[in-house]
């Protein structure tokens, strides 16, 4: 048979005598728990739903491949742009563990949806010539009508970026949908889907490249190559495009990989995700000082208790303690339901965006334990206060 030493309690029966002292005062309780709620739910959200969208970026990274390699014209030595030669799609796709190639050309002409338009407002609208295979180069399909073929290439036809088609007004496509290009019509063939790891063909009107240099007087030039190599010697690829592009002027040529900038993007934290953490730490503040608030109250409402548990052999230590222990139960409640209505939110807002619900150890980890912590100081000076009552006092004031 264990003994309990004089002057203390079990865990269970302080847990049970601070449970007792809040549900005396559901109602102050339930308020002073719910500024904690918001705090940590605002912090599991935001949290969550950050790691939430990196792992579906990475997620669509991965099904994209990060085996797409861009080449493009960078600066010559004497300040000016520098072009691709000619040939350079057709030298890179000799290289051994090149997969394939295709590339982009951007004119000088713009889009307009009628020739009563102003030139000036050209919608960020870029026309280019492009080859025949970009789309699957790329990893995206045509989302209506179809791609531009050996015939239509030919021909003044086009094909638009799903953002270039928005801002076109090009909402189906039918034999007589048309556009004006370059002071001519071009009938269109189709529009395509979002291109993730190419979005500069969202905005772009695409054209053939023997309809770019009949219509448009295209000079040729590649001004965008997208390579896919083999996934195992992406690097060894790399290092070897800017030489195999321009032999002769290697430095004037960019090779990037987009994959890599997605996933330091993904990977960078949002000033927006900040302001909503600062927020939710301002809420789980304010919801701090109303659990101080609630224990003051309680203390000064409480005095007959307190003076008759001294009076009956209860310590400083207990009534500190158990006041103490209030307020801890009291924030750890409010922050086990904040972590729980930031996890609906994060899965809840995951699934409509197609993405893999995400809640990082640290978002519901820290929120409660930055709630318990609160909990802890706000209630240290009132515990600390109604334990250096003298229980005659106590009872003479109650």
């Amino acid at each position: 048979m264990t003994t309990t030493a004089p002057g203390r309690l079990h865990p269970a029966d302080m847990a049970r005598t601070a449970g007792v002292g809040l549900r005396t005062r559901r109602m102050r309780a339930a308020l002073s728990a719910l500024g904690i709620s918001i705090g940590v739910a605002a912090m599991v959200a935001v949290l969550g739903l950050s790691a939430s969208s990196q792992a579906g970026l990475l997620a669509e990274i991965d099904k994209l491949g990060t085996n797409l390699l861009t080449v493009t014209p960078g600066q010559m030595l004497g300040g000016g742009d520098a072009k691709l030669p000619q040939d350079a799609p057709a030298v890179i796709a000799r290289v051994g563990p090149v997969e394939t190639v295709q590339s982009t050309g951007k004119t000088k002409a713009n889009a307009f949806r009628s020739p009563y338009i102003k030139s000036i407002n050209t919608n960020a609208i870029t026309v280019s010539a492009a080859s025949l295979d970009l789309p699957a180069a790329v990893r995206t399909t045509v989302a209506r009508g179809n791609y531009l073929n050996a015939a239509t290439a030919e021909q003044p036809v086009a094909v638009l970026g799903s953002a270039a088609a928005k801002r076109l007004g090009i909402a189906k496509v039918h034999p007589d949908a048309r556009i004006w290009v370059g002071g001519q019509w071009f009938y269109i063939a189709g529009v395509l889907n979002s291109a993730t790891l190419a979005p500069e063909l969202d905005s772009s009107v695409l054209v053939g490249y023997p309809a770019a240099r009949k219509y448009l007087n295209f000079d040729g030039h590649p001004s965008m190559v997208y390579v896919r190599s083999d996934t195992d010697q992406v690097n060894e690829v790399r290092d070897v495009l800017a030489a195999t592009a321009n032999p002769a002027n290697a430095s004037e040529v960019d090779v990037s990989q987009p994959s890599a900038a997605l996933v330091a993007r993904a990977a960078t934290q949002s000033a927006l995700n900040g302001l909503f953490l600062g927020l939710g730490a301002v809420a789980l503040l304010v919801g701090g000082i109303g659990v101080a608030n609630t224990m003051v109250i309680s203390v000064l409402e409480r005095r007959s208790e307190i003076g008759l548990r001294r009076a009956l052999g209860a310590t400083k230590g207990n009534i500190r303690l158990q006041f103490l222990s209030e307020a801890v139960l009291l924030a750890a409640m409010g922050g086990a339901v904040g972590v729980a209505l930031g996890v609906v939110a994060t899965a809840f807002y995951a699934q409509i965006k197609g993405w893999a619900t995400v809640v990082p150890p640290l978002a519901w980890g820290g929120g409660l334990g930055a709630a318990i912590a609160i909990g802890a100081i706000a209630g240290l000076l009132p515990a600390l206060r109604a334990a250096r009552m003298q229980p005659t006092e106590a009872l003479r004031t109650s």
